[in-house]
């Protein structure tokens, strides 16, 4: 399909061939030796960058790199990509001949060069990804010769002058992504040699509509306007512009209906509109014959979908998802040749979809999702051999999906759950050499689960179905699974031992089933799992200790089934979010760890459990005295002595209390503290309050002091954070500080940081931690450089390898994923950084120090805007323009430390206009190697594939737009994958060939970050 116009660049071979057009039929001639003394000097001033070194006076100045020649005098400098990073010197004008001038992909810093005004002859100017800064001049039509402009991806501001309209030869004219916070005149529709009009990318224009002028530009072939601040209607006058061949107006606040006049404009190539607020009906008639790519989705466009885009014999992309689109298909969609993806998804359309869809294209990805449609599947959506996305959850469908999908090796995705289909589902589809998400929940499909299923599955969902027979005992083959959703199906059998193989699986759902005998007394590899559900089953036997072991599990239910014996006290160990052990024959004492009001209906219909505590409405567990109404003379002297050793200990304790009052009294001077605990403690407040010195202190930020405090002799530490205020807490703020505290203690979770209790006072709170022995990432990755830079030693001078950052990057993933989908209320860090990961002594990651700045924020403060800024570096583009923050902006700092992992660069890396993000996308755009960047101190040949991967990870999280990033949930899910490659680069070669297309930024955007068009909901309706 046509792709959206680019400005990266060829090689300067190609380059020159296309500048040819610009040059003049004949040159002034000029001495040769003053043009070579001219370039040497121009050499000179930019610091001989390393691409013109090759420059000397012994070979003709026509030979040398970036410099070509007519008649023998320079009329071209094409200094694409030199890494030049000095200004721009005024002798470059003192080549009188110099026609074409392109300085794209440079470092060059200042104002617009006002002295290109003395290059009277200059045709082509390429300014463009630069660091240029400032206004373009008012009087920029003095370069009055100018054919071809680009000015993009600088920081040019201001106002783009109307002077621009006075540039009488201009036929190309680029403005994109800058920092402009003005209008655009209406004078560019005086530019009548006009072909190509570029200002996409600039969204702090002031709001603005389309001057009704620019439908005067008759030999305009190319308009792109995305994401300009566009408002107000499509002007009909655009229908004029009969040359038209690309149109994208997307990513903007344009209302009212679509021209009709723009479907009858014949070269018309490319239209996008989607993302905007269009209403109406799509045009019914069409005449765009040559029409390639349409993309109306995202709009409030109503009606039917017109007869005559069955027409369009050339079109490769039809998007209209997320309308309110009513109505059947025409079955003449299903009849284009050339069509490629089809998306409607999210709208109300009806009837069946054309039975011939698929059968005269290529189609790769058919996407129909949450519609009304009924009927079958067509027959022949891969009819070609190529499809490689079926989305069709959410709608009427019946039948049995098509046998031919079955042998469909190209399926990347099949997502039909909710719907009405039936039968067994085709053996192939189950073994799709490529398929990686198999969602068929909420049908009636029937059949028993296959032994083998495709190698890169992870995630299946089958519940809700009608499902039957014994989990294949070949399920430890299924190694790529992390989702296994099964509940309420008719699956029987025992749950076989090898089940607990599969090292990456996260979620396991088989309640509602018909499972019967005794669970696994040992679990092989469920080091991720974090849900687990086995309720109404006919489980039996006890219930193993071995699930007490597992590291991350956060829910597990085991109710309603037959279970008995006590329950494992190694269960006390995990840190549970949820627990139901309802319903069951379970008897004997409850662990202490559960004897909390959160697990108050965990262990109802157990009637032989009880406990110690009465807190949870359950039985004590006390001896029975055998007579109630006597005591024996012994039991009396037991109770006695009891009561009198009871007494002296209460003297005692009582002593001891009074004088360490009146010693910390006479010792501290220090207001009265409250200490709000969240875990059993080992330590008290005293020792925490006497240690707060110097000689303790570890690190200070703008909020407070850090201390390292010793709590059992030498050998065991928590890390305290002491956070004050210029002026005493009022109440308000003080019940707010408690508030967010009592969040932050329910956490638990083994990846982030735990937080013991708090300490507080008038004017000063202390919150405290675990001791993390390996301080943070940020040490590890940057600490070494930064001592060096200094003169200092290191105090990491052991290197963090590829296998320990990755798996660094899976453990804060882990943390930020329990924040964001399975804490209630879901947590959102808003400072997410590699200073903010920090490290046990095996190297374990722990998210850290996450929100506590909004603590101590001030009245009037908008509530859902934090208190905190957030770290130059990691602040995502949307946090600078609203304060309706969500959690896509923690994805957005977290792909900055993925790229930080894997280029050990820090997030500041570049100038002060960029950061590691923009550079990353920057040098990506450049089409360089990215091999080039890694990290020189990590890379090895065995890991390069895992590290693109995830440098491309780091890529799609740091995304413009908020809707084009991923969940933390999907991140972490690739994450996984990278590691389950590990050590298999020899063995498996082409088993590597995959990571990278799972993260593969998208190519339709050569300088700006990607945007994925079909949002971010997690029902993943656009598989590409």
């Amino acid at each position: 399909m046509s792709k959206l116009p680019s400005t990266s660049k060829e090689t300067p071979l190609l380059l020159f061939t296309l500048l040819l057009t610009f040059l003049p039929f004949g040159v002034i001639s000029q001495n040769p030796n003053a043009e070579q003394a001219i370039l040497l000097d121009l050499r000179q001033q930019w610091g001989n960058p390393p691409p013109l070194q090759s420059w000397n006076s012994s070979s003709s100045t026509c030979d040398w790199p970036g410099v070509a020649c007519t008649d023998g005098t320079v009329t071209v400098l094409s200094f694409q990509n030199y890494n030049i990073t000095e200004k721009l010197p005024p002798v470059i004008c003192d080549l009188k001949n110099l026609t074409v001038l392109d300085l794209s992909f440079n470092y060059l810093p200042g104002e617009f060069p006002k002295f290109l005004y003395n290059c009277s002859k200059l045709e082509y100017l390429d300014l463009s990804q630069n660091l240029f800064v400032g206004p373009i001049p008012d009087d920029v039509d003095r370069i009055s010769a100018l054919r071809y402009v680009d000015f993009g991806a600088n920081n040019f501001s201001g106002n783009i002058p109307p002077a621009i309209g006075r540039l009488a030869e201009l036929q190309t004219l680029k403005l994109y992504q800058c920092e402009f916070n003005g209008t655009f005149p209406k004078e560019i529709g005086d530019l009548s040699n006009l072909e190509v009009l570029v200002m996409a990318y600039n969204d702090k224009f002031v709001p603005s509509r389309i001057p009704p002028e620019f439908g005067k530009l008759k030999k305009l072939k190319s308009i792109w306007i995305k994401e300009a601040n566009l408002i107000g209607e499509i002007p009909e006058i655009l229908i004029n512009l009969t040359s038209l061949e690309y149109l994208d107006l997307s990513i903007n606040n344009l209302e009212g209906p679509i021209p009709s006049g723009l479907f009858l404009l014949k070269n018309l190539t490319s239209l996008f509109l989607f993302h905007n607020r269009l209403s109406g009906e799509i045009p019914r008639t069409v005449e765009a014959l040559k029409l390639k790519d349409l993309d109306l989705s995202i709009n409030n466009l109503t009606g039917s979908i017109p007869e005559d885009l069955g027409k369009l014999k050339e079109l490769e992309l039809f998007a209209l998802f997320f309308n309110q689109l009513s109505g059947e298909v025409p079955a003449s969609i299903g009849l284009i040749p050339a069509l490629i993806s089809f998306s409607v998804f999210s709208n109300n359309l009806s009837g069946i979809v054309p039975p011939e869809l698929g059968l005269h294209s290529n189609l790769e990805a058919f996407e129909v999702a949450d519609n009304q449609f009924s009927g079958q599947l067509p027959e022949h959506l891969c009819s070609r051999g190529v499809l490689q996305g079926l989305v069709a959850f959410s709608n009427n469908f019946s039948g049995q999906l098509p046998e031919s999908l079955g042998n469909c090796s190209t399926l990347r995705t099949v997502q039909v759950y909710n719907n009405k289909f039936s039968g067994e589902v085709p053996l192939g589809i189950w073994t799709a050499g490529n398929i990686y998400s198999l969602r068929l929940s909420d049908n009636l499909f029937s059949g028993q689960l296959p032994s083998e299923i495709a190698w890169n599955l992870s995630r299946l969902e089958i519940s809700r179905n009608k499902f039957s027979g014994p989990i294949p005992g070949g399920v430890s083959t299924w190694t790529r699974l992390i989702v296994f959703q099964a509940s309420n199906n008719l699956l029987s059998g025992t749950i076989p031992a090898e089940l607990t193989a599969l090292a990456r699986i996260d979620t396991l759902l088989l309640d509602g089933n018909l499972l019967s005998g005794e669970l696994p007394s040992k679990i092989v590899s469920w080091n991720y799992l974090t849900n687990l559900n086995l309720s109404r089953n006919r489980l039996s036997g006890r219930i193993p200790a071995a699930l007490g072991y597992l590291p991350d599990l956060l829910y597990l239910d085991l109710s309603e089934n037959q279970l008995s014996g006590e329950i494992p006290p190694e269960l006390g160990q995990l840190k549970l979010t949820n627990l139901n052990l309802s319903s069951n024959k379970l008897y004997g004492r409850v662990p202490d760890s559960f004897v909390n009001l959160a697990y108050e209906r965990s262990f109802l219909n157990n009637s032989h459990l009880c406990i110690d505590d009465p807190t949870l409405d359950l039985p004590t567990c006390y001896a029975k005295v055998r007579d109630s109404n006597k005591l024996s003379s012994r039991n009396v002297a037991i109770i006695l002595a009891l009561a009198i050793t009871v007494f002296i200990a209460t003297v005692l304790l009582t002593l001891y209390a009074v004088r360490d009052y009146l010693r910390k009294k006479r010792g501290h001077d220090l207001a009265t503290w409250k200490l709000t605990s969240f875990h059993r403690l080992d330590f008290t407040q005293s020792n925490i309050l006497s240690s707060l010195t110097e000689s303790n202190l570890i690190g200070s930020g703008g909020s407070g002091k850090v201390y390292r405090i010793p709590i059992d002799g030498e050998d065991e530490f928590v890390a305290v954070k002491r956070i004050w205020n210029d002026r005493k807490l009022d109440e308000n703020l003080e019940k707010e500080f408690l508030a967010e505290v009592e969040i932050l203690g329910t956490i638990r979770h083994s990846n982030i940081v735990k937080l013991w209790c708090c300490i507080s006072s008038d004017d000063s709170k202390l919150l405290v931690y675990e001791y993390m022995e390996k301080q943070s990432l940020d040490k590890w990755l940057h600490g070494k450089k930064r001592k060096s830079s200094s003169g200092s030693t290191s105090v990491h001078n052991v290197v963090l390898d590829w296998p320990a950052r990755l798996q660094i990057a899976i453990g804060a993933a882990q943390g930020l994923c329990y924040m964001h989908h399975d804490s209630s209320p879901s947590i959102i860090h808003r400072d997410v950084k590699s200073s903010n990961i920090l490290l046990d002594s095996d190297f374990k990651a722990k998210i850290a120090d996450f929100g506590l700045a909004k603590i101590l924020s001030k009245h009037g403060e908008p509530s859902t805007m934090s208190a905190v800024a957030g770290s130059f570096g990691y602040i995502a583009p949307e946090y600078a323009y609203t304060t309706k923050v969500n959690e896509k902006i923690d994805v957005y700092s977290f792909g900055v430390v993925l790229l930080e992992l894997v280029t050990g660069k820090e997030p500041n890396y570049g100038d002060e206009h960029t950061n590691l993000a923009d550079w990353a996308w920057r040098y990506y755009a450049e089409g360089k190697p990215v091999v080039d960047i890694f990290d020189m101190e990590i890379k090895e040949p065995c890991y390069l594939e895992e590290m693109i991967a995830v440098f491309n990870l780091g890529l799609i999280c740091t995304g413009a737009l908020p809707s084009s990033r991923p969940s933390i949930k999907d991140v972490l899910q690739v994450l996984r994958r990278c590691d389950s490659l590990k050590g298999d680069g020899e063995k498996k070669g082409n088993e590597f060939d995959v990571v990278p297309l799972l993260v593969k930024p998208p190519t339709h955007f050569s300088f700006r970050r990607s945007k994925k068009l079909s949002g971010d909901d997690e029902d993943d309706h656009s598989f590409v």
